[in-house]
């Protein structure tokens, strides 16, 4: 089940004409912010069930298809699952770059290859059309609330044309440089946060095996050199065994199997990384491959 939008306030921009291709537990509150902010939204999703639910609670409209659904906006969201995911809503005959009109601005919040950025990019311009990937960092409840962090690769001049309308829905939209600067950004977001919560899972493992109440000692530290959004968010639902907070272990695989695909590329070396993307091979073992990135404190306990 998706979570609707929440009604929030929203800074005044003219009302464009906007599609919004993939209504997963991220894309259907994030174009839900954007119907609220006052623009006319088509939306398409795969399951057509999905995008009439939508529908019938925001208004707008749904498409058979992404081109369709691209006809007439002057700028097209998508927040699908993958890199193939991303090229069969963007290309061919039913594809959104098929339906956009001239100037139209795609942009991509998949969290995806920087490849597959470069390659729509470049397509894109050969259509006088303009791409920017924005792959977003928050999860399921900075979609909900409208408090995404947004990083963005592409021309500095569609990115000033989305920054104010991509708000509706986000607490910040940042421009980090060229074509697929928005998703290797993503990718340092998603090497912190591996490591971050290897060692939050240590340490609370530690303190329990110690006899500690680990809760009071994640209030103590957490006002201290220790405190970070894991531990603030995640701390004391680790303790309790509670894992279903949105961002799950196999979407977390795969961004990380993007990471080290990109650091043989670069030649980067990633050794933490490396081994906590094994670490979460064992959760999906033990069953836990929809269970949310916390989860890997079960492996020590």
């Amino acid at each position: 089940m998706n979570a609707a939008a929440p009604i929030r306030s929203y800074e005044t921009t003219p009302s464009l004409q906007v599609a919004f291709l993939g209504l997963g537990v991220m894309g259907y509150p994030m174009a839900g912010h954007l119907a609220r902010a006052g623009h006319s939204v088509t939306v398409y999703n795969r399951s057509t069930a999905k995008a009439q639910a939508w529908v019938a609670e925001y208004g707008g409209r749904a498409a058979a298809n992404p081109a369709l659904a691209a006809a007439g906006a002057d700028i097209v969201f998508a927040c699908v699952g993958n890199d193939d995911d991303l090229r069969a809503v963007v290309l061919g005959e039913q594809g959104a770059f098929k339906g956009m009109k001239a100037g139209a601005i795609f942009v991509d919040h998949t969290t995806a290859s920087a490849e597959v950025a470069r390659e729509l990019h470049a397509a894109a311009l050969a259509l006088g059309l303009h791409f920017v990937d924005a792959p977003v960092s928050g999860g399921q409840a900075g979609a909900v609330n409208g408090a995404l962090t947004v990083m963005c690769g592409g021309d500095a001049a569609p990115f000033e044309r989305i920054q104010p309308v991509t708000l509706a829905m986000a607490k910040a939209v940042t421009r980090v440089g060229e074509s697929g600067a928005g998703q290797l950004a993503k990718m340092v977001n998603q090497i912190c946060i591996a490591g971050l919560v290897q060692g939050l899972a240590e340490a609370i493992a530690f303190g329990e095996k110690a006899g500690l109440d680990m809760k009071q000692v994640l209030d103590v530290i957490g006002k201290g050199a220790a405190q970070s959004w894991q531990m603030d968010n995640r701390g004391k639902t680790m303790v309790d065994k509670q894992f279903n907070f949105g961002f799950a272990v196999d979407w977390m695989r795969k961004d990380l199997g993007l990471v080290l695909d990109e650091a043989r590329r670069n030649g980067a070396r990633l050794p933490v990384t490396a081994l906590v993307d094994q670490f979460y091979a064992d959760v999906q073992v033990q069953g836990g491959r929809r269970w949310d990135t916390s989860s890997l404190i079960t492996r020590l306990v």
